[in-house]
């Protein structure tokens, strides 16, 4: 036999109570206990409460309430007149009860529960009258008379003994077997919810109490099975409102399943699982509206999970209270009285934790109950804390606690690493630790703001089977950032199928609109999207937006050339948000703004990468650091920083003019809007100074010697066509040096050791490190103590949209694979 219960979205609505009946038909269970229509539980006690305040709107929700039980019944069983008087019945003595409530102005909790209990109460008839209409006998049976409970009301507990006469006496007097496709007697359809004293007063079951009204019957009856029919796919992984990449669980321990429910699993009411546990009954969580999902099992021979925990669940909402002082080192007694005075108060403690020094334990309370526990402390310890021994409590609200539960954390080492490595890798501060000594949960206390980004962290780190992910905000989509959100579309379904990366791109910023979207942004048209829905551009609100989402391994990439950009760098990497860039801006600026940048980076952990600054998409950063990790000491580093100026230069023989070779060098992408910038060499001056800094040397911009590669007439020419008319006049300028090259290259080098950072124009011939280069190459030559007779050297295209936003893809990808 099987007992199953229907939550408040499976009869909440007329064809939603039809496929409940079809679920029962096919599936043939023993009895049914249904909850209230959805909704309606809150609006009975909206309802009550405007009566105690004589608001008058109490009579339009009580005749809203009646009329929508009359149109569900109506659409289901027109013709069930007894069902219909039945429903009228109720909805008189629920009137007589809030009338009641107006005139004392008192709403008592023993009075709330009478109120909620209408909820079950018509819901049962309505329901019990649809099956009728569909050929199956079927009766609407008050758990009032099958449940006895005691303790609070609002939250009562069955009394076993009790609750098994009145049961098996009522719903099979002979004895027999009933399911939903049988000849024995009518199928009964209970209320949820609800019981009754053994003084016959009505109170409930704590909200969510119909899985524990199935839960109870079926122990008592001795199902099979308890089913609980809801509107997900059973027990997943996390909340899949703030993880969007949760999943469904086949199966799960009692013990798991009291966790996570304890944690603010909403899926079962965490007292539905001790009945079952204590008869060893199956309980199947499944969905109303996806028959075809065979559901969550929770059983004592649960199949172990194929990750190393089972799930993730968090409470939104908790304070946490620390009671500290020198008077409770070593002091017996301390923590019986403590939480002996909250058990007075009936104060519901959620954590405790305390530290080895016993100089301080801290635990969670609900917020509503935060007041009452430091009466409770005040009250207790009156003489320590007048004397000092014991601190005044520190209440901090706005929490959140995180639980990670599972069976296999038992005796695995490195769970509890790879959970706080997750989290504070996304700039999630812990508050408080808690574990037993079941290595069954992990609970850790963060602000509440932190929630999601925890939970998706966490989840991420432990679920996605080796999948890393990464959310981008990108600054500046021209040549390099356009042709980089290229590069992620075409290779986003390579990198997740082939390497478990997955990258997307939340925000964009241009130089006028930006556009942020949490899901993604689609990057088949995302300049259509930035033009629709963009707003004006403001990088510290884009930035402060990225910090505000909370999305997990959030990524800002600055693809601009912007001096002021870089100024955002620091307050990001403390935000938690790594920084990838080619901008040059941000480690040439002066010692003293290159020194806080460092001192961001260490005081984050944040990942701060510009591999593409130096070299564009070369390995020259990364080698040399390579390089200083490993002890070795850098002597000299000789390079060809600038591929506009290489490209000029190694193919200018005389055989074209100068001025010809740098516009097609413009027409290939090489050179900037104006080609001064480049041939000014202060592109190659900063990536110098890059390297030299990146060796220790605290330089400034202005202690460079730049050899000028222009003449006087072409630098101060009003624009670019003027420029370019100069450059052609000035063509023996160039001829002339031609003459450095001694039958060799001609170079633009950069030389840098002891002496500084020198930028010329000098001939290379065979041998030279610098001599052959082709077109826009770059050379960086590393002269060191180990590679003192030749020299390390990093050769390859310096120059170009493809190249500099490939190596800003990899950087992106280097950060997603450091991650837990």
């Amino acid at each position: 036999m099987k007992i199953a219960k229907f939550g408040g979205t499976s009869v909440g609505k007329p064809e939603a109570i039809r496929a409940l009946v079809e679920i029962v038909r096919s599936r043939r269970q023993s009895v049914v206990v249904v909850s209230a229509f959805s909704g309606v539980t809150d609006a009975l006690i909206g309802t009550a409460k405007a009566a105690a305040a004589r608001d008058g709107s109490w009579v339009s929700r009580f005749e809203a309430l009646g009329e929508r039980h009359r149109n569900v019944l109506t659409a289901l069983a027109a013709d069930d007149r007894e069902a219909a008087d039945r429903i009228e019945a109720l909805l008189g003595e629920l009137l007589e009860v809030l009338t009641g409530v107006k005139a004392l102005r008192e709403l008592s909790t023993r009075t709330l529960d009478l109120v909620m209990s209408f909820g079950e109460r018509m819901s049962s008839v309505v329901v019990a009258a649809a099956f009728r209409a569909q050929g199956i006998d079927a009766k609407s049976v008050d758990a009032r008379a099958l449940i006895v409970a005691e303790g609070d009301f609002g939250n009562a507990r069955p009394v076993t003994e009790a609750t098994v006469l009145a049961t098996k006496s009522r719903l099979f007097p002979r004895g027999e077997d009933r399911d939903a496709g049988s000849s024995a007697g009518a199928l009964p359809i209970v209320t949820g919810f609800i019981a009754s004293t053994k003084e016959g007063e009505t109170v409930t079951l704590g909200r969510g109490g119909s899985d524990y009204t199935a839960a109870i019957l079926g122990a008592v009856l001795g199902m099979d099975e308890v089913e609980i029919w809801t509107d997900v796919d059973g027990i997943l992984t996390a909340d899949p409102r703030k993880v969007p990449d949760a999943f469904s669980l086949d199966s799960l321990s009692y013990e798991e399943a009291m966790e996570l429910s304890h944690f603010g699993a909403k899926v079962i009411y965490p007292p539905t699982i001790q009945p079952a546990l204590d008869r060893g009954i199956p309980i199947r969580i499944l969905n109303t509206f996806n028959t075809s999902f065979k559901g969550t099992t929770i059983a004592s021979d649960a199949a172990p999970s194929r990750y190393p925990v089972r799930g993730i669940s968090s409470i939104a909402h908790v304070a946490l209270v620390r009671v500290q002082g020198p008077g409770m080192v070593g002091v017996t007694g301390i923590a019986m009285r403590l939480f002996g005075s909250l058990a007075r108060r009936k104060i519901n403690i959620i954590l405790i934790s305390q530290a080895s020094s016993e100089r301080s334990i801290c635990f969670a309370v609900s917020p509503s109950d935060k007041d009452a526990t430091v009466a409770a402390i005040a009250e207790e310890f009156a003489v320590e804390l007048e004397d000092g021994r014991i601190g005044q409590p520190v209440v901090e609200t706005d929490k959140a606690i995180i639980a990670i539960v599972g069976e296999r954390m038992k005796k695995t080492p490195g769970i509890s690493g790879r959970v706080f490595h997750s989290l504070g890798r996304n700039g999630v501060n812990i508050s408080a630790i808690a574990q037993g000594s079941s290595e069954l949960n992990i609970s850790a206390v963060v602000d509440s703001k932190d929630e999601a980004k925890a939970l998706c962290a966490i989840h991420e780190a432990f679920f996605l089977s080796g999948t890393r992910s990464v959310n981008v905000f990108l600054a500046g989509s021209g040549l390099v950032g356009g042709t980089l959100l290229k590069q992620i579309a075409e290779q986003r379904t390579i990198l997740s199928e082939d390497y478990s990366v997955r990258v997307e791109v939340i925000g964009i910023a241009r130089s006028k609109k930006m556009v942020i979207r949490e899901k993604g942004i689609p990057l088949d048209d995302w300049k259509g999207l930035i033009e629709s829905e963009g707003v004006p551009t403001d990088l510290e609100a884009f930035i402060e937006t990225a910090h505000d989402l909370s999305l997990p391994n959030a990524v800002f990439v600055d693809c601009t050339a912007s001096p002021e950009v870089p100024k955002l760098y620091a307050r990001a990497l403390r935000e938690s948000i790594a920084v990838v860039t080619p901008n040059k801006r941000g480690n040439t600026g002066s010692v003293a703004f290159y020194d806080e940048l460092r001192r961001a980076v260490r005081e984050s952990g944040s990942p701060y990468l510009y591999e593409t600054t130096a070299g564009a998409g070369l390995p020259v950063i990364s080698t040399l650091h390579d390089l200083l990790v490993s002890g070795d000491r850098i002597v000299r580093i000789e390079a060809m920083l600038s591929g506009t100026i290489g490209y000029v230069l190694s193919n200018y023989d005389g055989s074209s003019s100068f001025a010809s070779l740098l516009r097609k060098a413009k027409e290939l992408g090489y050179t900037e809007p104006d080609p001064r910038d480049d041939l000014c060499a202060a592109d190659a001056a900063r990536k110098a100074l890059i390297l030299a800094r990146e060796c220790g040397r605290e330089l400034e911009f202005s202690d460079i010697s730049i050899e000028p590669l222009l003449p006087k007439s072409c630098i101060e020419a009003p624009n670019v066509d003027a420029f370019f008319a100069q450059l052609e006049k000035e063509e023996p300028f160039f001829r002339a040096m031609l003459e450095r090259a001694k039958g060799g290259s001609l170079v633009y080098a950069a030389e840098i050791d002891d002496a500084g950072i020198r930028l010329k124009l000098r001939g290379a011939v065979q041998g030279d490190p610098l001599f052959g280069l082709r077109d826009a190459e770059n050379v960086v030559a590393f002269t060191t103590a180990r590679y003192s007779a030749l020299p390390l050297i990093v050769r390859g295209p310096g120059a170009g949209g493809e190249v500099t936003a490939g190596g800003l893809f990899a950087d992106i990808v280097r950060i997603a694979k450091s991650l837990v």
